[in-house]
């Protein structure tokens, strides 16, 4: 599949887990006002959450699992989970000092609290750990 398929294909798997867990937090009220999707949605200016929902999966599995493919050899760390953990945590730090401010809810998101930047580098570093053993695991040679 190559490196840069095999970087879209984990940050596609990463990017559903992460999903789960965001839909988790919504459905169990932890931090409503948090809602990744509707703010993706509003930024998009399209009136479907649809919209949000393709933004984010386009981000994480073609913009974050694209650029940790061309990137992961250089991000410290022992192997390809803990580079991913690296890289998810750098993804974090983008998205508090550039997506957050543009979509209203502050630096680091900090219009919602102190918890919002906690629990978005929780949710981050749960992506990169899934998206560095994916790519590691497809990108590991078979053997017999």
């Amino acid at each position: 599949m190559g490196r840069l398929g095999n970087g879209v294909f984990a940050g596609f798997a990463a990017t559903v887990v992460l999903s789960v867990f965001m839909a988790v937090k919504q459905m169990m009220g932890m931090m409503p006002q948090l809602d990744v999707i509707q703010m993706l949605t509003q930024m998009s200016g399209v009136p479907s959450l649809l919209a949000g929902w393709l933004m984010h999966f386009m981000i994480g599995s073609i913009v974050w699992g694209g650029l940790f493919a061309l990137l992961q050899a250089r991000i410290p760390g022992g192997n390809a989970t803990t580079r991913g953990v690296v890289f998810g945590i750098g993804a974090w730090l983008v998205m508090m000092v550039m997506v957050m401010p543009m979509a209203g809810a502050g630096l680091f998101g900090l219009h919602f609290g102190l918890a919002a930047p906690m629990m978005t580098l929780l949710l981050h570093i749960v992506f990169g750990a899934t998206m560095g053993a994916v790519y590691g695991w497809r990108a590991a040679p078979l053997t017999a």
